[in-house]
Order: C-alpha cells, then sequence, then structure tokens
C-alpha cells in the first residue's frame, strides 16, 4: 500500500539524486556484480523514462581497482587507495557504459573534489555541466576523483558529496542506496528488538546518536555518515530516503511510494542557489561563539549578529571570509560571511556599538555578520 508522505515528497520530485555505495555494486568478494548493476540501470531508465532527471553518484572505483589488482583486500595506505581508483574508475565507467547502451542512454563521467565546490566559479562550472548534460538526455555520474584527492581537498566519502550535488542542483529528493535497510532504533545485529524507523522528522542530536560508528567492508561511509548527508539536504529544504539497494527493483518501489527503508523530512526553508553554497558547500575559516542573547537573536528575530553577542573566536580569517557561527552549547548554528578580520573581530567582541565608537574612534560596520550574508543550518 503507497506511503502517504512518500506520496507527497517521493513521487512529485522530478529531479533526483542518487547516490549508490561500493558494498550495492560489489558481491561477497569484492568484485562489481554485473547483474545488480545492470538492474539499477533499468530501474534509472524507467525514471528517465517517467519524465525526471537523474543525476548519479556512484561509489565503486576502489572496489573495482581492488578486483581487477588481484589484491586480497582493500589497501589502507592513500598512494595504493589512489592507484585502485585510478584502474578501476575506468572499468566501472566501462560497466555503466554497456548496462546502459541497451537503452540508448549515453553515460557522461564528472570527477570532482572538494576544491570544485569551494570554488564559486568552479562550483557554477559544475551546475552548468550537468544540466547540459541534461539538455543533451546523458546520464551525469560522479564520483570524488579519489586519483589526486588527499586530506586537504577530500570530501571525506561519497555521501557527502551527494549530499553536495542535490544542493548544487536544488534537487527535491536525494536517494541514498546502501546495504542496511535504513535507520533502526537500535543497532539490528545487536538488538533484535531494534526496528526500522520508517520517517525521521528532524535529525538532531537523538537520531545522530542511533548512527553506529561502522565502517562497510569496501566503502568508506557507514550511518552516521549518512545523516550528516541527510542533514545538509533537510536542512535546505529537500527530502532523503535511505534505502537497501540490494533489494529487488528498490528504485521502482521507491517511486511507486512503498514504505521502505527510512524518509527524512525537509525541516529547512527552501534556500536560493548562493546560499545553498554558503551554509552548506564552503568550509568556514573560523569560528564565532555567541551567547544566549546573539542566539535568540538569530534564531527567533532573524536579526544580524553584533558584536556585543561574540564571547569567544577561533581561527584566522580575513574580511570576507565565511566563518561558523556557535551558540552557547558549542553546537553550530549558522554561517555567515565576516565583516571583520579575526583580529579586528576579537578587538570588538563583547562590546556594544557606542563602546566600539568610545574606544576607537569608528565603526566600520554595525554587524559582525550581516542577515543579508547569514544561513542558519542549525
Amino acid at each position: 500500500m503507497p506511503d502517504p508522505l512518500r506520496e507527497q515528497w517521493v513521487i512529485p520530485a522530478r529531479l533526483v539524486v542518487i547516490k549508490v555505495g561500493t558494498n550495492v555494486l560489489a558481491d561477497s568478494r569484492g568484485q562489481i556484480d554485473r547483474e545488480r548493476m545492470q538492474s539499477l540501470a533499468d530501474q534509472i531508465e524507467r525514471l528517465h523514462r517517467s519524465g525526471r532527471r537523474v543525476v548519479l553518484v556512484s561509489s565503486g572505483a576502489i572496489g573495482a581497482g581492488v578486483g581487477l589488482l588481484g589484491l586480497p583486500q582493500r589497501p589502507g595506505e592513500l598512494p595504493q587507495l589512489q592507484a585502485c581508483a585510478a584502474v578501476g574508475q575506468s572499468r566501472l565507467m566501462q560497466l555503466y557504459q554497456e548496462c546502459f547502451a541497451p537503452h540508448g542512454r549515453a553515460v557522461a563521467q564528472i570527477l570532482l573534489t572538494a576544491g570544485d565546490f569551494e570554488h564559486r566559479v568552479r562550483y557554477l562550472n559544475v551546475r552548468n555541466t550537468i544540466h547540459a548534460l541534461f539538455e543533451y538526455g546523458a546520464l551525469p555520474i560522479i564520483n570524488e576523483n579519489d586519483t589526486v584527492s588527499v586530506a586537504e581537498i577530500k570530501f571525506g566519502d561519497n555521501d557527502h558529496l551527494a549530499a553536495l550535488v542535490t544542493n548544487l542542483l536544488r534537487a527535491p529528493l536525494l536517494v541514498l542506496l546502501t546495504n542496511v535497510d535504513g535507520l533502526y532504533s537500535d543497532d539490528p545485529r545487536l538488538n533484535p528488538d531494534a526496528s526500522l524507523l520508517p520517517t525521521v522528522e528532524k535529525i538532531d542530536s537523538r537520531i545522530l546518536a542511533l548512527a553506529a560508528s561502522t565502517r562497510s567492508s569496501l566503502g568508506t561511509g557507514g550511518m552516521r555518515s549518512k545523516l550528516k548527508a541527510a542533514q545538509l539536504v533537510t536542512a535546505a529544504g529537500e527530502a532523503v530516503v535511505i534505502a537497501n539497494g540490494r533489494w529487488d527493483h528498490v528504485l521502482d518501489r521507491l517511486f511507486a511510494a512503498e514504505p521502505l527503508g527510512t524518509l527524512f523530512l525537509p525541516h529547512g526553508e527552501d534556500l536560493p542557489a548562493w546560499k545553498r553554497w554558503l551554509g552548506f558547500t564552503v568550509r568556514p575559516k573560523g569560528t564565532l561563539h555567541i551567547d544566549a542573547g546573539a542566539q535568540r537573536a538569530l534564531l527567533e528575530q532573524r536579526k544580524s549578529l553584533l558584536p556585543v553577542g561574540v564571547v569567544r573566536i577561533d581561527g584566522n580569517f580575513t574580511k570576507g571570509d565565511l566563518v561558523a557561527i556557535c551558540g552557547p552549547e558549542g553546537q553550530e548554528i549558522a554561517r555567515g560571511l565576516s565583516n571583520y578580520s579575526a583580529a579586528e573581530a576579537q578587538r570588538i567582541r563583547g562590546l556594544t556599538s557606542t563602546q566600539i565608537r568610545e574606544r576607537f574612534g569608528q565603526l566600520p560596520y554595525a554587524e559582525i555578520v550581516h542577515r543579508d550574508n547569514l544561513v542558519i543550518i542549525g
């Protein structure tokens, strides 16, 4: 029987980002499961034929490389992982081309690093390229450029990458296909009474605590990484589904509104594209810690951040850099562009506008972060 919430949030989505994890594509030996890949390709093609546009974020390059190189297990060192990715990425794309060829669907490879999202021009170029591929009827297949990524420019996992792509395109739905059925009330491996949560209204600290700190045997993520990705997307006003990609016809059933997996409902306002980039893509250069009064002004009264509400400053940032804003309990509640450098902000923090003028003779900006350049993310 169709689920009313999935009828509301899944079926109407005309632009969908689908992330496929390594353990969905691989068999028990770590080799790519060609039959399962073909099934997923057939289902994605049916989504295309229903009038939807699809972006596929696919893991599996390193896993494919491990298999092709005959390695007994996934390496642990970065150069070896990059070598596996270099060998496996071409094989992965070859398999996708073979799977979509019977449908006459062209596939396009897009390899990205975190720097492509943080640099505004490159960010816009990625979006323009994807939209051009849509016009040609091609399927964009996105993966992290593992062969060149290092710690400073890595996304961390493809769950995070999929969330960034979803916000980049303002796609109303992100589907994370993994090797578990969804989010459980407890670890089902340890607690036989654990139950699957069909719907989550908001991802808070209680929900994050449900995620076991585990990683899959071939992939890099776990349930916690998927929840963090879902948090990024739902806070920007879109929905997320986490479901088992090994189920037969999983996409067909999801888009028939069957109550599969866990549906995470949007809880943030629908943000314009540039605010999504500001709030959920660029990494902050510093942190402003504020008091309870300033937090209320930001969250409840929708005001700017004034110097008087700042109690501590971390990091070394310049005027115009992105900074994180954390509340009294240390949680990040907002991000915005600073009107002052870290050194300048340090001099005026905790002071009223009158005190600043008396002490320094001038007040270039009344706000450390103006409301127009601020995004609430908590």
